[in-house]
Order: C-alpha cells, then sequence, then structure tokens
C-alpha cells in the first residue's frame, strides 16, 4: 500500500490516506516507486484537489511517517513532527531539542521500587515550567530532577 499526506496551503499534514500498490503510473504500477509525482496527482484527482506528499510508513523516505499536525519541509523534503513545548528548537536533522541536553536512559535510576517486583520503571519527562528533565518512578512516588553539572539525577 502507498500513503500520501495532505497538506494545507501552510504545509501542514491535514490526514494520511492509504491508496492501492497497483494505481498505474508512467512508471509502473505505484507500489513500485517512491516519492511518486503520479501517485500526488492521482491522489488530487480522486480526493477532487489539495496538495499531496507521498510518505512512508516505514520511514524509508521523508525522514519519519507523519500524522495529523506535523509540517511538511519542501527546502529538506522531510515530515517534522508538532512542537511538542514552546522552549524546544529545531536542529539540523529537523528534530526537536530541548534547551537542556536530554540525559541517557542508561542514566535513570536503578534502585528497586517497592511493589514492582525487580523493575525500577522510572520514566523520563520534560518539565516545561522548570525547563529540565525529570524522572518519575512507576509507582508515581518519587521524582528526581537531571542536574546536568554533576550529569546525575537529584531528589527534587
Amino acid at each position: 500500500m502507498a500513503h500520501f499526506a495532505e497538506l494545507d496551503d501552510n504545509n501542514i499534514v491535514m490526514r494520511v490516506v492509504v491508496v492501492g500498490n497497483d494505481i498505474p503510473t508512467a512508471n509502473g504500477p505505484l507500489g513500485e516507486n517512491d516519492k511518486h509525482l503520479d501517485g500526488e496527482a492521482w491522489c488530487k484527482k480522486f480526493f477532487g484537489g489539495g496538495n499531496w506528499k507521498q510518505c512512508s510508513y516505514n520511514n524509508n523516505f521523508r525522514k519519519q511517517y507523519p500524522g495529523r499536525n506535523y509540517t511538511y519541509d519542501a527546502v529538506k523534503d522531510v515530515f517534522i513532527i508538532p512542537q511538542l513545548y514552546p522552549s524546544h528548537t529545531l536542529n539540523s536533522d529537523s528534530d526537536w531539542e530541548a534547551p537542556v541536553a536530554r540525559p541517557d536512559d542508561s542514566t535513570l535510576p536503578t534502585e528497586e521500587i517497592e511493589g514492582t517486583e525487580g523493575s525500577s520503571a522510572w520514566r523520563l519527562l520534560w518539565d516545561e515550567e522548570n525547563l529540565r528533565w525529570t524522572c518519575i518512578n512507576g509507582a508515581k512516588t518519587e521524582l528526581k530532577r537531571w542536574d546536568p553539572d554533576s550529569s546525575s539525577w537529584v531528589d527534587i
């Protein structure tokens, strides 16, 4: 199956549709061609207009599979996820970055949590209000903040 994103006038994804691989194009069936202009033209005709870009369910091209409200960057020819936090900025790889480097998952606390039977179950979260990384345990009884100066987790 081939996937196509419909874009609004600001290149924001409105919807993603799936069409059959057997749609004929100038270069053979649609399923044999990535980023195919004929497929985009077919969508425009079939759906009665719109601006369409082919996308890859397996992330083989255009960076990632888009969803509603993703942005299509025509210069880089990629789909960009929506900005989750106002403090995050878009880097040269078209990924959103926090103002504080994300700690590696291997830094998460390893102590066991009572009642979790051997699993540390810590989850990493961004704290937009305080512009810092935090982690919370699976039992939601303990919260820690990341200290980038010491590269360690500190109790809050």
